[in-house]
């Protein structure tokens, strides 16, 4: 994201920190609060903010396993596939791909086992998956 810009700005404060408030993203961006706010509205109702979140390191997550899982889709059932796929609730995150997968799913369960289940029974049962290869996430480096 270009920083020279009040905008590219704003979106770097929030990029290094979602939490901050307007008060700590004017400041660090070199504007007022209100452009701030006005910058801050517009870019969710453009779809550029698409939502805040939290980063986590899998490994300090106690009772949880995370797995980035590379998905192939038949293409007459891509549509399909897709949207059953973000109607599973082990599903975080759903991107499409342009690498080896056409998807990448960020998939949370309890355990190892119970994160291969979801992809077993749940992922490879949908419709149209062909198949679905998981990276068990183990330690966050930045």
């Amino acid at each position: 994201m270009e920083t020279t810009s009040t905008e590219g700005r704003i979106l770097a404060v929030l990029e290094e920190d979602a939490k901050a408030s307007y008060a700590e993203i004017a400041e660090r961006a070199g504007v007022s609060k209100p452009t701030v706010r006005k910058y801050i509205r517009k870019l969710e109702d453009d779809g550029v903010i698409i939502g805040y979140s939290a980063d986590i390191d899998p490994k300090k997550l106690a009772g949880q396993s995370i797995a980035m899982v590379g998905i192939d889709v038949a293409s007459e059932r891509y549509v399909e596939a897709t949207r059953t796929l973000k109607e599973l609730d082990a599903v975080e995150a759903l991107y499409t791909s342009s690498g080896d997968h056409m998807l990448m799913a960020e998939v949370r369960a309890v355990d190892g086992d119970s994160l291969g289940d979801v992809i077993s029974d749940g992922i490879l049962s949908i419709n149209g998956v062909e198949a679905a290869h998981p990276s068990f996430l183990q330690e966050r480096l930045k």
